[in-house]
């Protein structure tokens, strides 16, 4: 057993069958080792058993003895709102005359179906006199309610009666949430819904973290437990308690994570594929797409990444109508209960024959599988179809020998009527149409320049490199792709998103937010000098959003030695689609570098119009942080910034019939990039920008990026 004496990063992703783990270098980010457990569902102290087993198989295999950070994602509360594992809930409702008639109303969240069959056990008891909250808690007790979740209009102003309640119940040790606790935005309804879910998922997932605390200690490890988001990012285990519902629908957010920190994604799409389908998100701007999640049927104000996904992996079955392939999915290989047929020997696929499978009693029975000598069965997947026709690299996860997933081929192909390479293409072709959909819609969407789509997942290879090759954008498999979920939540930063509606803001109810966005990451350990708070500003909705993220120790990886000027240039050369001897450094600090060269905008309209500059913002390690077109640089220092950019903002703000609107703008300050981006009011960019610069010393280089709105 080796031994590594340096502090290490631990990520842990607690999936339906498998638990895995990574040890990760906290300094140069190195990948130490890998561990796979079976999940613990039927264990008496339930996943957090198999947390601590892969613990303590990764220390053994690996030598780990500092853990400077440990995070895990887990899909326990997804699948509790799945199923319909909740406990039932107690909404006492705050008010009186038309306050306690609204509140009443919210009884009917009761009806909201969480899995078919399965809806949400609520109860209802009012809250007229403050003075006696604790009878209403006492008399949803009686019902049968195991939290409690205190609901009063507008208590995002005044949450005086909420916090009453929460009080009364927690004085009798029994859980309890509000709903100013889980929001800061108007909509009884809404608001009442999310919190009503966190309350229902609470009492499991607070067993659960209790468990995995308690075995996380008696591992010796004393680094703060932290928990994957839904956005992507990580809490602290308090936080956790507080707030379960934040877990939810981080399935796929730990892998986005991965491919933000680890493949240094900065644009592009990240597609996670598995045995059954595939997660589609996108990372802009070097920021992942977050937006409000539907559960239960029903909008909430849960923040959570825009996933999108498709029923192709790289188990996925193919259908045959006894002519042509009809569809590939969505039905897999594992829920059929059958073994990949290229991973078999090639020997044992010798006079193999084509049959059809129902993979379960009510599906079509269209589904292809090979029939092997002596009756055994195996299927002929997605991940055979790639391996084939040979586009799944060498390294790749999912490769498989092209011999065996020739011969695996071969009976389908003389079904067609075609040639092995054909009928692979033909299955490749199927698979990644509804997969390319989603991709170009969200290309689109999100107008990304240039994207790299990465794949990750142990089914990667059998969708990216053939998707990539199709839409001709550059393609990569992540590095350790069949972990890049532990692999994300060793890596992620604390994240925490506030929102507010207040009507007509001020400078100083925007630095507020900010302020409140920027301290919440900081007690949960983050370093305050790295904390990085994008704001947005929605004047139509009233709406003052801002998203705080940072690490929880300092990043010390000896950055000098792995940078190559030559590899910086190509690759800012490829994102702006120019050769690298276009390529000029324009200005920096001590952490970034800004280049730029002139080019067209991607896509076909572009061809048409004159070349602009194109800049591009690289991080010390090499990383592209920050894309922009026709933006103007202006170099400065942070005791004039502010000055400086409100001359700026004069010079670039637009008007018109829908009102005046300030240019986009960026600054690079210290180790970060303030994204004022979100701000289209000209005063409330200046007091932000005072905001990011007011702590760092008056002759410190800041970097003002300027884009007028488009």
């Amino acid at each position: 057993m080796a031994f590594h004496p340096g502090p290490v990063r631990v990520g842990i992703d607690v999936g339906g069958t498998f638990t895995d783990a990574v040890a990760v270098d906290a300094r140069t980010f190195e990948l130490l080792g890998q561990v796979k457990v079976p999940t613990s569902h039927d264990h008496e102290d339930g996943v957090a058993h198999g947390i601590l087993e892969a613990l303590e198989k990764l220390r053994a295999e690996v030598g780990v003895e500092d853990v400077s950070f440990l995070a895990h994602g887990t899909t326990q509360a997804t699948n509790a709102l799945l199923e319909g594992d909740v406990a039932t809930v107690g909404i006492a409702g705050v008010g009186t005359g038309f306050d306690a008639f609204a509140t009443r109303r919210l009884s009917a969240l009761g009806k909201m179906e969480l899995a078919p069959g399965r809806r949400m056990p609520v109860r209802f008891a009012p809250v007229a006199d403050l003075g006696v909250a604790g009878d209403a808690v006492d008399d949803l007790v009686k019902q049968g309610a195991e939290v409690i979740v205190a609901v009063e209009p507008f208590s995002v102003d005044d949450p005086e009666g909420e916090r009453a309640v929460t009080a009364a119940a927690r004085e009798r040790g029994v859980l309890a949430t509000a709903t100013h606790e889980i929001t800061g935005l108007y909509g009884l309804t809404k608001r009442a819904r999310t919190a009503v879910l966190n309350a229902g998922i609470m009492p499991r997932m607070v067993s659960t973290a209790d468990v995995v605390e308690a075995s996380v200690q008696r591992a010796g490890i004393t680094a703060p437990l932290m928990v994957v988001r839904g956005d992507g990012g990580v809490m602290s285990l308090p936080e956790m308690r507080r707030r379960p519902l934040l877990t939810a629908l981080s399935g796929p957010a730990a892998g986005v994570a991965g491919a933000l920190m680890g493949e240094k994604l900065s644009e592009g799409v990240f597609l996670e594929t598995g045995g059954t389908s595939t997660d589609i998100s996108v990372i802009r701007r070097g920021r992942v797409q977050v937006r409000h999640a539907h559960l239960g049927g029903h909008e909430t104000y849960l923040p959570a990444l825009d996933v999108r996904t498709v029923g192709i992996g790289g188990g996925s079955l193919i259908r045959f109508s006894g002519r042509a392939v009809t569809e590939v999915g969505p039905r897999s290989a594992h829920i059929a209960g059958l073994p990949y047929a290229c991973f078999e020997p090639a020997s044992a696929l010798a006079g193999a024959k084509l049959a059809t499978v129902s993979p379960r009693p009510d599906d079509p029975s269209d589904y292809v599988a090979l029939e092997l000598s002596g009756g055994r069965r195996c299927a002929l997947t997605l991940t055979c179809a790639a391996n084939a026709l040979g586009v799944v690299p060498d390294d790749a996860y999912a490769r498989a020998e092209r011999e065996s997933a020739r011969l695996a081929m071969e009976p389908l192909a003389a079904a067609l009527g075609v040639t092995v390479d054909e009928a692979a293409r033909t299955v490749l072709e199927q698979a990644v149409k509804p997969v390319r959909t989603v991709v170009d819609g969200l290309v689109a969407e999100y107008r990304l320049n240039r994207p790299t789509l990465v794949g990750g997942g142990g089914g990667a290879a059998a969708v990216t490199p053939f998707l990539g090759a199709q839409s001709s954008h550059d393609w990569r498999i992540a590095a350790h792709a069949e972990v890049i979920s532990p692999l994300g939540a060793a890596l992620a930063l604390v994240r925490e998103s506030v929102e507010r509606i207040v009507p007509s803001p001020s400078n100083a109810d925007i630095l507020a937010v900010r302020t409140e966005a920027e301290s919440a990451v900081v007690a949960q350990g983050a370093d305050p000098a790295g904390v990085e708070v994008d704001v947005t500003v929605d004047p139509q909705r009233n709406l003052v959003r801002a998203v705080a993220t940072g690490a929880t120790e300092l990043r010390t990886k000896d950055r000098a030695s792995t940078v190559d000027e030559t590899a910086i240039r190509a690759e800012v050369a490829r994102s702006i689609g120019v050769q690298p001897g276009e390529v000029r450094e324009l200005d920096g600090t001590v952490q970034h570098r800004v280049f730029g060269a002139k080019a067209r905008r991607a896509g076909f309209l572009g061809r048409f119009a004159r070349p602009v500059e194109q800049v591009r913002v690289v991080d010390g390690e090499g990383v592209i942080r920050l894309h922009g077109t026709g933006s103007v640089i202006e170099h400065t220092d942070a005791g004039s910034a502010q000055a400086r950019l409100a001359t700026l903002a004069d010079q670039h703000t637009r008007y018109g019939d829908g009102g005046s609107q300030a240019p986009a703008v960026w600054l690079l300050v210290g180790p970060k990039i303030a994204d004022l981006s979100g701000v289209l009011d000209r005063d409330q960019l200046v007091a932000l920008a005072g905001a990011e610069v007011k702590t760092r010393a008056a002759d410190e280089p800041v970097v003002l990026i300027l884009e007028d709105r488009r």
